[in-house]
C-alpha cells in the first residue's frame, strides 16, 4: 500500500522525507518532485531496486536510468574524471535542468541498465528532492510514468500510472510545464547534444565556448 505525503505542509514534509529515506534504504521505490517532471527513484547502488524501477515503468535495461545527486562534490566519486567542460556546465547550470553524461568510475558496483560504462548525472533544483538526496545519497531516477505515457507533472498523475509499485509519493505540487532536462554527452572528444530541453543548445554552447551539435 502506497503512502502519499503533502510536502507543502512542514510536518507532513518531514514525515514524508523520513518515510522516503527509509523506503530507499529498504530497496523500495519512491516518487519525488523535481524541477522538471516528477521522478521515480531508487538507491543507485541497489541493482534489485533499479530493476524494480524499470519494471514499474515497463521498460528494459536498454533504456538506462540516470542518477540524481544532492551536491556538486558527490560527482567526483561517481565518474572516471571531471573534465573542465563538465565543471563549467555544473557551475553554470546546477542545480538545474541540465544532465551530463560522463564515463563512470569503474570501481562502482551498480547496474543502471545498458550504460556502456557511462552515467547520466543531474542535480535538480527542487528543495524536496535535494533534501532527500542529501540524506540517502545518489539515486537512480527516471520520469515517473509508464514508458510511452505522458510524464507526470503531479504526484497524482504519477500514482495513477505507477500505483502500488511505489511505496512513497512525495507531493510537491504541480511541476509546471513538463519539459525534460537537456542532455549533453561529454564522453567523446567533442560535446554532443543528446536532447534539447529546458536549457537551450545556445546556452550550453556559450558556456563551453564551442558549438554543441546534436548526435548525427
Amino acid at each position: 500500500m502506497s503512502a502519499v505525503y503533502d510536502c507543502s505542509r512542514p510536518e507532513s514534509r518531514a514525515e514524508g522525507l523520513a518515510a522516503a529515506a527509509s523506503a530507499v534504504r529498504s530497496s523500495r521505490l519512491v516518487v519525488l518532485p523535481t524541477d522538471t517532471v516528477y521522478g521515480i527513484g531508487a538507491d543507485a547502488f541497489d541493482a534489485g531496486a533499479v530493476r524494480a524501477l524499470l519494471r514499474a515503468k515497463h521498460r528494459g535495461p536498454d533504456m538506462p536510468v540516470g542518477v540524481l545527486v544532492g551536491s556538486w562534490s558527490t560527482v567526483d566519486g561517481l565518474v572516471l574524471g571531471m573534465p573542465p567542460q563538465a565543471r563549467a556546465l555544473v557551475e553554470a547550470f546546477w542545480p538545474g535542468d541540465l544532465s551530463i553524461v560522463l564515463p563512470h568510475a569503474p570501481s562502482l558496483q551498480w547496474d543502471l541498465g545498458t550504460t556502456r560504462g557511462t552515467v547520466m548525472l543531474r542535480m535538480p533544483l527542487h528543495p524536496v528532492a535535494l533534501e532527500l538526496l542529501r540524506d540517502v545519497g545518489p539515486m537512480a531516477v527516471s520520469s515517473a510514468n509508464v514508458s510511452g505515457q505522458p510524464p507526470a507533472a503531479t504526484a497524482q498523475e504519477a500514482q495513477e500510472q505507477l500505483g502500488d509499485s511505489v511505496s512513497v509519493y512525495l507531493d510537491g505540487g504541480p511541476s509546471g510545464e513538463p519539459v525534460p532536462s537537456t542532455i549533453v554527452d561529454l564522453t567523446g572528444s567533442e560535446p554532443v547534444l543528446l536532447r534539447e530541453g529546458s536549457v537551450s543548445a545556445q546556452a550550453v554552447s556559450e558556456v563551453l565556448g564551442v558549438p554543441v551539435a546534436p548526435r548525427s
